[in-house]
């Protein structure tokens, strides 16, 4: 198992494999004008949350420097955060609590596994996608989650932790794992994910 590709995304720009590949110069607007800079044509990326919206982006930034299956069963994806859907829920309960019409179109959002249908309907991935709650960024739970998703047949594992809090917090770390040759480690995932927070 290793990581071939990896990608990171914050307020302050987008990088894949270590490289800067887009920097954000106005932090409000970030995700509009990192959606921008990769030269998407996708209009339904503007009804989307922040938690979609920066794993989406978090993909296509990475499918700029290493292929990816264009359709099929072959990927399994495996996300995870700490605040769940908290930025979508908190608007829903707004909707109905202070404007007295719940939104469905916020409804949708509600459930943060949303994130990896999005992916799998915009790329026509077929296989099995999970998506957890940890305390904290956890490289064990990706390990073991891409060796299970290796032993039922995967070649490919997509893993992410995805972030969008209710104070603003917001970032999204992805990397994909090859069931090819070598082993990897926790501390191999942790220092990846460090060289982009630290």
């Amino acid at each position: 198992m290793r990581v071939i590709a990896h990608s990171y995304i914050n307020p302050k720009g987008l990088h894949v494999n270590g490289e800067l590949l887009a920097q954000v110069t106005e932090e409000a607007q970030y995700l509009k004008q990192l959606y921008s800079s990769l030269s998407l044509d996708y209009p339904k990326f503007y009804k989307m949350d922040n938690l979609s919206k920066l794993a989406v982006l978090a993909v296509e930034g990475m499918l700029k420097v290493v292929a990816f299956p264009s359709e099929g069963s072959d990927l399994q994806l495996v996300f995870a955060n700490h605040s769940s859907s908290q930025q979508s829920d908190l608007k829903f309960i707004d909707s109905y609590t202070n404007l007295g019409n719940p939104s469905p179109s916020l409804f949708v959002y509600t459930l943060p596994n949303i994130v990896t249908g999005e992916l799998s309907i915009r790329h026509k991935w077929y296989g099995e996608n999970s998506f957890f709650i940890q305390p904290e960024f956890n490289p064990d739970l990706f390990i073991e989650q891409s060796s299970l998703a290796f032993l039922r047949g995967n070649n490919l594992c997509l893993c992410a932790w995805v972030e969008a809090q209710a104070q603003g917090n917001e970032e999204c770390f992805l990397f994909l794992v090859s069931r090819s040759e070598g082993s990897l480690e926790s501390a191999d995932i942790m220092d990846i994910y460090k060289s982009y927070t630290v």
